[in-house]
C-alpha cells in the first residue's frame, strides 16, 4: 500500500524529467495524462474480466504473465489516476468550477470500481488472501481521495448528483473485493468450519453421582453407547439429486458439493472424521474411474474458486442483491447521463464518460453471464427446483423454472467465450536424456549471452505436454481403489499412504532384485534412477520390436516425465531432499558420456542404446566415490535387471511393464499425500495437476493421515443395582 501511495505522489507532482521534452510534448502530456491512465484502468479490468477465469484450465505461460502484469498494474493504474484527479481540482474561482474538472471529477467513482476488481479474479496467488487488511486500508484511503475529488468538484450540476449512486457502486465492488479476500485468507477459511467449543458431558457431576451411589452401597456399573448423528447419507441425497433435468451434470455437481463442504477441512489442515471418510470411502469404491475423476474435478474446481474468486459473495442471496443493484444503478445512471445537457463539456471528456459507463455495464452483463454458466448457479437451480414452496410465494415461479432456465442455460453455454473446461487435463513431461543431449538448443543469440536469461528458459524449452489419458485415470484408479479396499484399520492406511513402490515390488515378488533403487535412498533419487532406467527399457524394447500393446507401456513412460517434471520444475510439491543437485549431477555425467561418445543431439534411441549397453558389473560408486550425486549408472543397472526379469523369471514384455506402471503409480500417490495443501491449492491457478487430483481421490478413499481415530461420539450412562 505504502508503495502504491508513492507511487502516486510521485506520478502527480510537478516532475523535473518532464523539462527535457519539448513545449508541445509537455502540453500534450498534460491534456491526455489523466484520459490514457483512466481508459488504460478501464482497459486492464477488460483483460481481467476475460482471461481471469481462464487459468483454471490453462496452462499457457504467456497467459500466466499477461494476467500477472494486468494484476499488478490494475490497482496502481487506478490509484495513480485518482492522485492525478485529486491534484487536477484547479482553476476554480469563486462558486464556480471549470466544467472540465467536473466532468473528470464524475470518473472517480469508476476508478474505485475499478479498484474492486472482476469476479473472475480477486486474487493473484494465495497469498494476496493474506494481504487483506492492506485492502481494507486501501480500501478507506481511496474512498477519501475519491470523496475529496468529488467535494473539490461540486457546483450543484447534474453530473454531481450522478456521481452519489456510482460512487455506491464503486465502494460496493471495492468492499467485495475486501471481504472476499479476507474470507478466503487462511486464519478465517479455517475458523469458518470449526465449530462451537464442545465441553462434553459433564464429567465432574457424573463422577460425583458414582461416587455418592457408591459409597450409598449401590453396586454401580458403567455402561457406554454409541450416539451418532443421523444426517442423510450421499447415496440419500443422490436419489433426490438424480431427479432433476435442468443440467444433465447435476447429480455429479451435487456430490462434488457435498464432499466439497467436508473434505475442504484438508484445506485449513483440519482432520476429518471417522464417519466422513466411511461415508466417502462407500461411494468412491462404488464408482467407476470416469464417475470419480469428474467428481474431484467439479471439486477442486469449487476450491479454486473460494481461494481465488469472488464465489462465496457472489453465489449468495448477498451477492444477487449486490449485482442488482450495481447494475440498475449504473444503467440507470448512463440512461440519465444520456439525457443530459453535455455542451459545456469538451467532446473528448464525454467520449471518455460514455466508454466508462457502457465499459462497466457490459463488464458487469459479462459477469453475469459467467455466473449463471458457472458450476455454482446450476447447482443452486437444482437444489431448490424441487423445494416445497409455501403458498405465498411465487407458485408459476417454482412451475416454469424448468421452462425458463433449460433453453436459457442452453443459449449460454453456445457462446464461445465460455469454456466449461475445469483444468486443463494435461501432464507436463520432462526428459533427462533430451534435455542433456540438448537436442532444443535456443535460437536467439541475445538470450544465448544473457546466462540467466538462458538458464531460466532452458528448462521451459524441453518441457511438453500431453493429455491425460482414460487408461491413466482407469489405471490409478484401480491402484488407489485396491488400496482402499485392503485396509482395514488407521495403521493399515498410514503404511499405505508411505509405501513408495516397494509394495509393487513385493507383491511382485522383486523387492530382493530392486528394492535397492527405493528402499534406503531418498525419493528423488528413487524418481531419477526408475525415471532413466524406464526410459532405457522403453526405446530398448521399441527398437527390438518388442513393445507391448499394453497401455501400461505409454503410461509408464507418461508418468515418468511427468514426475522428473515435478521434480526439476516443481520441487516445492515433493518431499524435501537434495534432487535438485543430484538432477545437476546426473545431466552433468550425461553430457559427458553422450560428448565423448559423439552421439547425434537428435538421436534420443542411440543415446539410450549406448547406455543400455555399458557394462556396470562394478557398482559405480566403488569407481567414483560419493562426491558426486549422479545416479546414471545406477540407473543402467536398474535397466538390465527390469530386462533381465524377462529370462530369469519368463515374464512376458506386457507382465513387465504392468509393474512399472504400478510403480510409477505408487511414487506418484506417495509424492501427492506427503505434498503440502497450499502447494496443491497453488497449482490450481495453473491448470492444476494431475498429483492435485491424485491427492484428492486418495483422501476420498481413506488413504489419509488428516482423519481422527474415532468410533462414533460415545456416551456413558451409569446403572445401579
Amino acid at each position: 500500500m505504502l508503495i502504491t501511495i508513492l507511487s502516486s505522489v510521485l506520478f502527480t507532482n510537478k516532475r523535473k524529467a518532464m523539462q527535457l521534452f519539448p513545449e508541445s510534448v509537455r502540453t500534450l502530456w498534460n491534456v491526455w495524462e489523466l484520459r490514457a491512465m483512466v481508459l488504460f484502468s478501464l482497459g486492464l479490468q477488460s483483460i481481467l474480466i476475460l482471461i481471469g477465469n481462464r487459468r483454471k484450465h490453462s496452462t499457457s505461460n504467456l497467459l500466466r504473465i499477461v494476467l500477472w502484469l494486468s494484476y499488478l498494474s490494475a490497482d496502481s493504474v487506478a490509484t495513480v489516476s485518482l492522485g492525478i484527479l485529486s491534484n487536477n481540482q484547479e482553476g476554480s474561482e469563486g462558486d464556480s468550477v471549470n466544467p472540465n474538472f467536473v466532468i473528470t471529477a464524475f470518473w472517480a467513482p469508476f476508478l474505485l470500481l475499478h479498484l474492486g476488481g472482476p469476479d473472475t479474479i480477486t486474487a493473484y496467488s494465495l497469498e494476496d488472501n493474506e494481504l487483506w487488511l492492506r485492502h481494507l486500508l486501501g480500501l478507506v484511503v481511496q474512498v477519501f481521495v475519491a470523496f475529496y475529488v468529488f467535494l473539490r468538484a461540486w457546483s450543484s450540476k447534474v453530473m454531481n448528483v450522478l456521481a452519489i449512486p456510482m460512487f455506491i457502486v464503486g465502494i460496493i465492488k471495492f468492499g467485495e473485493r475486501t471481504w472476499v479476500l479476507r474470507s478466503a485468507s487462511n486464519e478465517h477459511f479455517r475458523n469458518s468450519m470449526l465449530h462451537d467449543p464442545d465441553p462434553g458431558p459433564n464429567y465432574a457431576r457424573y463422577m460425583e453421582e458414582y461416587s455418592s451411589k457408591r459409597d450409598e452401597g449401590f453396586k454401580v456399573e458403567l455402561r457406554t453407547f454409541i450416539e451418532a448423528p443421523l444426517a442423510p447419507t450421499v447415496e440419500d441425497q443422490l436419489d433426490v439429486d438424480a431427479a432433476n433435468d435442468i443440467n444433465p451434470n447435476a447429480p455429479v455437481s451435487s456430490k462434488a458439493y457435498s464432499f466439497y463442504e467436508t473434505f475442504k477441512r484438508l484445506c485449513a489442515d483440519l482432520i476429518l472424521s471417522i464417519h466422513d471418510i466411511v461415508d466417502s470411502q462407500s461411494f468412491f469404491q462404488n464408482r467407476s474411474f470416469e464417475e470419480a475423476f469428474e467428481v474431484i474435478e467439479f471439486e477442486l474446481g469449487f476450491i479454486y474458486d473460494v481461494f481465488y474468486t469472488k464465489a462465496v459473495l457472489i453465489y449468495s442471496g448477498l451477492g444477487g442483491i449486490l449485482r442488482f443493484i450495481t447494475l440498475s444503478i449504473t444503467g440507470s445512471v448512463f440512461a440519465a447521463f444520456l439525457l443530459t445537457n453535455k455542451q459545456v463539456y469538451e467532446g473528448v471528456d464525454v467520449m471518455i464518460t460514455y466508454t466508462l459507463l457502457l465499459g462497466a455495464i457490459v463488464l458487469e452483463i459479462y459477469a453475469i453471464v459467467i455466473l449463471l454458466c458457472s458450476d455454482w448457479t446450476m447447482l443452486w437451480l437444482n437444489k431448490h427446483k424441487n423445494v416445497v414452496v409455501k403458498p405465498w410465494t411465487m407458485l408459476w415461479l417454482n412451475k416454469h423454472i424448468n421452462v425458463v432456465v433449460k433453453p436459457l442455460y442452453t443459449a449460454i453455454s453456445a457462446i464461445p467465450l465460455i469454456n466449461k473446461k475445469r483444468w486443463s487435463n494435461t501432464v507436463a513431461q520432462y526428459n533427462l536424456i533430451i534435455f542433456c543431449l540438448k537436442a532444443r538448443p535456443q535460437k536467439c543469440n541475445f538470450i544465448q549471452k544473457v546466462k540467466f536469461i538462458d538458464q531460466l528458459l532452458e528448462k521451459h524449452r524441453y518441457k511438453d505436454l500431453k493429455d491425460v489419458s482414460k487408461e491413466l485415470k482407469k489405471l490409478i484408479f484401480e491402484q488407489l481403489q485396491e488400496k482402499s479396499m485392503s485396509a482395514s484399520n488407521f495403521e493399515a492406511r498410514k503404511q499405505l499412504c508411505a509405501r513408495r513402490g516397494d509394495r509393487v515390488l513385493e507383491k511382485a515378488g522383486c523387492l530382493d532384485k530392486l528394492g535397492w533403487s527405493i528402499n534406503g535412498v531418498e525419493f528423488d533419487q528413487s524418481i531419477l534412477l526408475w525415471h532413466i532406467a524406464t526410459d532405457l527399457c522403453y526405446h530398448s524394447d521399441m527398437s527390438g520390436n518388442l513393445a507391448p500393446d499394453s497401455p501400461n507401456f505409454e503410461a509408464s513412460k507418461l508418468l515418468s516425465n511427468y514426475m522428473l517434471y515435478l521434480l526439476v520444475m516443481c520441487p516445492f510439491m515433493l518431499p524435501n531432499g537434495i534432487g535438485q543437485l543430484r538432477f545437476r549431477d546426473t545431466c552433468a555425467e550425461a553430457e559427458e558420456f553422450f560428448k565423448g561418445k559423439r552421439v547425434v543431439k537428435s538421436d534420443t534411441k542411440t543415446a539410450c542404446t549406448m547406455l543400455f549397453n555399458l557394462c556396470t558389473d562394478i557398482l559405480p560408486s566403488k569407481v567414483k566415490g560419493d562426491r558426486s550425486k549422479s545416479v546414471l549408472f545406477d540407473a543402467c543397472r536398474l535397466a538390465k535387471a527390469l530386462q533381465s526379469l524377462e529370462s530369469e523369471r519368463h515374464w512376458g514384455n506386457e507382465k513387465k511393464w504392468e509393474m512399472v506402471s504400478q510403480v510409477w503409480v505408487e511414487m506418484l500417490s506417495y509424492a501427492a499425500n506427503q505434498c503440502r495443501w497450499n502447494d496443491h491449492a497453488q497449482q490450481l491457478r495453473r491448470g492444476g495437476e494431475l498429483l492435485t487430483h491424485v491427492w484428492l481421490l486418495m483422501a476420498h478413499l481413506g488413504l489419509t493421515e488428516q482423519f481422527q481415530i474415532s468410533e462414533g461420539h460415545v456416551r456413558a450412562k451409569l446403572y445401579v443395582e
